[in-house]
């Protein structure tokens, strides 16, 4: 291929990528480019398609491609206390240590980030119960799983499991923890409401708050440097002073020694270090759904002359009751957003609004638990046209009384004007400084002895670098393994149930044909014997190993067989039952008899016969 063929190559992956992000709010533009392309190849492959604009079509009329193209992708390949070891260290010495700093009756809260389908957070759920006791357990433990993938949340949600995958827990356990449903196992009730699933994107939301554990175990070698680096930061963030940061096994923290230090390198444990955190975003928790409150009524005449207010009001605003529902959405969102007074009555989470420009789900269950009013400033919304508009939404509860707020208002501001003009802004000082920067170009030159001894350790870094991506590498190849594996069983174990039930099928055939008392033979199309059953054998005393697959003409035995050429040329030509011909013969006995032969149609065997013996000497 040559350069400019596969720089064209590029620029359809990328815009391939952007399409993925703009029409499902899936963002891999910091995943690694080689574990994403191969994913990506081995979907186009199956899907028969060759380019990467020749797939965008494809989704583009095939909504269902998205979803196995995410499951291709978002390899959920996990199991319960995955890696016993790493899991044992956590249970001994973490969570003691977690109980005992957070004190007898303050909350403990963990965070499975990246949870697929909800092993590892039921995982947790049962070690802090097995710790704290059960109890215990349900009124201090809160547990919040996310993921990116939809399709397997709902599976978590339902926290439903077969047998095999609850193999690794002792029968103690499973007793303990699991009720059987079906061929199934469901996950008790009473702790799975302290388990919290929602979406989240740990790249672009706000991450959970004042966390004493997080999990987040083979994800974020998927990711390249810069998107891991940012992932950590935000990690950092959640996490209170002392709490522990638990990760996978190909995954290390080689260039954040000064916010994590080791508990355990080998079973990839760490603590935050105490230190200052600047990220511009509030902490987020995981959704909580709110509860209806009481209403407030108004007269009709109050309640118009509001309308009218909230209707006429320069920003855009949209209003929703406690159970999410669209209760008002004024002039300058239907204008703005697209929206009409038939989206009115509708469950806020049906609208394109609810997740794009930003996602407001989880915000606005934010906001609610916290009882606080939240901003994001900022926001940008990508127009049809090529342009973009800059947000500042309010997410404001509004409660009655004491209880849990019973309606949220969403305003969105636009900032476009202010933000183009801080751009601009922003890009005249980059002009001066730059300027500034080639005036000390002089000095620089000074200092370059100095920045070729920095070089030598960034090379060692970058080797160290390197090196760890490689690790990440064979991991990522041994979850694909492991899926693959995984999908064979499943094939053997559904050749083994058809193998059984042609074995039951063969046998109750042979049963049948073995009880008939006439003889039976069964005859190819090239009139080798198929079949002998036992009214074949007393009849004519030959074993069936002795003619099996031998030539029906050539057999030496008590009945004339050449007389029945003529009948079964003619069962086989017209397709129909031919006979019963008489036929004298000797039958094992050495006694003479007239055996009748009836010759019918093998259907199904491609010009075969069943021929059936009887000895008719006193009949009639």
């Amino acid at each position: 291929m040559s350069q400019s063929a596969g720089a064209e190559t590029d620029q359809e992956f990328e815009e391939l990528l952007d399409f993925i992000r703009d029409a499902r709010g899936f963002d891999f533009t910091g995943y690694k480019r080689s574990t994403l392309t191969r994913r990506i190849r081995k979907r186009m492959n199956e899907a028969g398609v060759q380019g990467y604009a020749e797939y965008r079509d494809l989704l583009e009329t095939d909504t269902d491609e998205f979803r196995t193209l995410f499951n291709t992708i978002l390899i959920n390949v996990t199991s319960m206390f995955r890696d016993q070891d790493a899991w044992a260290l956590l249970q001994r010495e973490v969570v003691p240590d977690i109980i005992a700093d957070v004190g007898p009756e303050a909350e403990i809260r963990v965070w499975s980030a990246g949870c697929s389908s909800g092993e590892e957070a039921f995982s947790l759920a049962i070690m802090f119960a097995e710790a704290l006791g059960i109890e215990e357990c349900l009124q201090r433990v809160k547990i919040y799983a996310t993921d990116v993938d939809e399709e397997a949340l709902r599976e978590a949600r339902a926290g439903l499991y077969p047998a095999k995958t609850l193999e690794p827990l002792s029968a103690e356990l499973r007793e303990k923890y699991f009720e059987q449903n079906g061929a199934k196992f469901v996950f008790r009730p009473d702790l799975r409401r302290r388990v919290i699933f929602g979406r989240h994107d740990i790249t672009r939301d706000a991450p959970i708050s004042r966390l004493d554990l997080l999990v987040c175990r083979n994800t974020l070698m998927y990711f390249n440097v810069e998107a891991q680096a940012q992932i950590l930061d935000r990690f950092h963030f959640a996490l209170r002073e002392g709490g522990y940061l638990f990760l996978g096994k190909a995954e290390m923290l080689l260039n954040h020694g000064e916010r994590f230090e080791a508990v355990s390198i080998r079973q990839r444990i760490f603590r935050c270090r105490p230190g200052a955190n600047n990220l511009p975003y509030p902490p987020m928790p995981a959704k909580v759904r709110p509860i209806m409150g009481p209403e407030v009524q108004a007269t009709t005449r109050t309640r118009q002359l509001r309308d009218l207010i909230l209707d006429a009001a320069p920003s855009a605003g949209v209003a929703l009751d406690a159970e999410g529902t669209v209760v008002l959405i004024n002039s300058q969102a239907r204008s703005r957003f697209g929206l009409n007074v038939n989206d009115v009555g509708r469950p806020f989470q049906d609208l394109e609004l609810s997740y794009r420009p930003i996602e407001l789900r989880s915000l606005i269950e934010q906001a609610t638990h916290e009882r606080r009013t939240l901003r994001a400033n900022g926001v940008e919304r990508h127009l049809g046209d090529g342009g973009t508009q800059y947000y500042d939404i309010l997410v404001q509860p509004i409660s009655s009384g004491p209880g849990l707020p019973v309606a949220t208002n969403i305003t969105f501001t636009d900032v476009t004007h202010a933000t183009q003009l801080k751009a601009e802004v922003k890009r005249v000082r980059d002009d001066l400084e730059t300027a500034y920067e080639e005036l000390q170009s002089t000095n620089e030159e000074l200092e370059t002895t100095n920045e070729e001894l920095q070089s030598s350790i960034e090379e060692l870094e970058t080797t160290n670098e390197e090196l760890q991506s490689t690790n990440e590498e064979l991991e990522t190849t041994n979850e694909e393994l492991q899926s693959g594996h995984e999908e064979l069983e499943t094939m053997n174990d559904e050749m083994r149930i058809r193998t059984k039930d042609l074995d039951e099928a063969r046998a109750f055939l042979e049963g049948v044909v073995g009880s008939i008392a006439a003889g039976v033979v069964v005859l190819t199309a090239d009139m080798k014997v198929k079949s002998w059953n036992r009214g074949a054998v007393e009849l004519w005393g030959l074993r069936a190993e002795e003619v099996l697959d031998e030539h029906f003409y050539t057999l030496d035995f008590g009945l004339p067989t050449t007389e029945l050429r003529e009948v079964i040329q003619k069962c086989i030509a017209s397709g129909k039952r031919a006979g019963p011909v008489g036929i004298p013969a000797v039958n094992r006995i050495g006694r003479s008899i007239n055996c009748a032969v009836i010759c019918s149609p093998f259907d199904g065997h491609n010009g075969g016969v069943v021929l059936l013996m009887e000895d008719a000497t006193n009949a009639g």
